[in-house]
């Protein structure tokens, strides 16, 4: 039935059924992922290949090189999820172990869009040093890091220090800022295009300065929104340049500071109902409780809003509400609705063409051009219930990849150059046999079927 058919009560059921399903499915499975060879055993003489004696020919090749590590091993195509588990979804600090389901998750999505071999790496410790020192001592295994669901301003903390060090050779990204200001800007340049206004015009509220919202802000400066068009607000309300308890602490969150200094030159007050009137995109990312932004402030924005409640696993506006209120555009975070806005189309595609290149880093210019990517294979089919492509479409992914790589080619951080239809087709492989390869597995029944949900 169309969701738009669905009474409250039935979008509300359907919205808690993947919760239900997940207290079935994951203790029947046991977890999501699992470590399967890729190298094919013929017979018990490829075990004196893969393993002693001939195994030590590869291990003498990387001490003479530590490059051939990328040609021997798994390791350039290998990616660490990191986290203490200390800001996870909208479950806070919740610890090491439980944190475990999300970075699973997040491994499963990596492989299946991504063909991206992830591994999580769930720390018993909350301190930014600790951390820092195990990263780094993951680099020979790694091709690369997702930071995840750390806290803030911890994360902030963890991700410049790595990203600085000039021992760190491989790129380290936090996805909960960076992957999530990518699709954030995807989602706003797709809605841009349907509603047929420019970037360079817009007024954009955010409501949350945490560590997805501030990268995100950010991300759509560099993008082309001018920054004084820019009201973010958090509990205490809108930020500006000498509120008191800013400047106080901005040592403690230089990039909330800087923000205060750059967005809202009126230095508007008040919560995010006093300074919404006439904003034409609203970013949420803060608490995830329906009701968090009411339907009364939503009917202030301009003709032709943009809401975007990113909080899970519940938005802070059901969509229904944010519609009725008079948004024309409306995204969320889950896959259950029109619009998702979420991570999950950003950071496999990003980390393929990343790994692809072998570039050191990610930048904010090859995360606008994944962005960009996005909203232009979704531009063909562009409308209110669909800005940017969904999870299936998988071309989006290879796409995104050779955007990426191209990107940071052409920035000189790439260390292995691809012609632009050559590192498409490499991408696409990749990507079509992993997926093959889970489809394969379950058909032959060595992923077994689950029960009913």
């Amino acid at each position: 039935m169309p969701e738009e058919k669905l009474t409250v009560e039935e979008l509300k059921k359907k919205a808690e059924k993947p919760g239900k399903d997940a207290m079935i499915l994951h203790p029947f499975y046991k977890g999501k992922i699992q470590s399967i060879g890729k190298a094919p055993v013929r017979d018990f003489s490829d075990f004196a290949i893969w393993y002693t004696p001939g195994v030590a020919k590869a291990c003498l090749a990387i001490k003479e090189n530590e490059d051939a590590s990328y040609d021997m091993l798994n390791r350039g195509n290998m990616v660490a999820v990191v986290s203490d588990g200390t800001r996870v979804l909208g479950l806070g600090d919740i610890g090491p172990y439980a944190a475990g389901p999300v970075m699973e998750g997040k491994a499963i999505l990596f492989k299946y869009l991504g063909g991206v071999d992830a591994w999580p790496i769930c720390l018993d410790t909350k301190d930014a040093d600790e951390i820092i020192k195990t990263v780094k001592l993951l680099q020979p295994s790694f091709g690369g890091i997702n930071l995840e669901d750390i806290s803030k301003p911890k994360c902030y903390k963890v991700l410049e220090e790595l990203r600085k060090d000039p021992d760190i050779k491989i790129p380290i990204w936090h996805d909960d800022a960076q992957g999530t200001a990518t699709v954030v800007l995807a989602g706003v340049f797709g809605g841009l295009n349907v509603v047929k206004k420019d970037i360079e015009n817009v007024k954009v509220a955010f409501l949350g300065v945490g560590a997805a919202n501030t990268r995100t802000a950010y991300l759509m400066i560099s993008a082309g929104v001018d920054p004084k068009n820019i009201i973010m607000v958090d509990r205490k309300g809108a930020i500006y340049a000498d509120r008191e308890d800013i400047v106080d602490q901005k040592d403690y969150d230089s990039f909330k500071y800087d923000l205060a200094q750059k967005t809202n030159p009126d230095r508007m007050t008040g919560n995010l109902g006093d300074v919404i009137e006439g904003m034409d995109v609203l970013i949420s990312a803060s608490t995830p409780t329906p009701g968090a932004v009411k339907k009364e402030w939503v009917s202030k924005m301009a003709s032709d809003s943009i809401v975007y409640a990113c909080a899970n696993p519940l938005p802070e506006i059901w969509p229904w509400d944010a519609k009725e209120a008079g948004a024309r555009i409306v995204g969320t975070g889950r896959s259950d609705f029109d619009n998702q806005i979420n991570n999950s189309l950003g950071f496999p595609g990003i980390f393929r063409g990343t790994l692809d290149v072998m570039a050191t880093t990610i930048t904010d210019e090859m995360c606008i051009a994944a962005a960009q990517a996005l909203a232009d294979l979704g531009a063909k089919e562009a409308s209110e219930k669909k800005v940017i492509p969904t999870m299936d479409q998988w071309e989006l992914y290879p796409l995104e990849a050779t955007a990426v790589g191209m990107k940071a080619m052409e920035q000189g951080i790439a260390r292995k150059h691809w012609e632009e239809k050559d590192l498409y087709k490499h991408a696409e492989r990749i990507i079509r046999t992993s997926r093959a390869a889970s489809e394969m597995l379950y058909k032959e029944g060595h992923i077994p079927k689950a029960p009913p949900t």
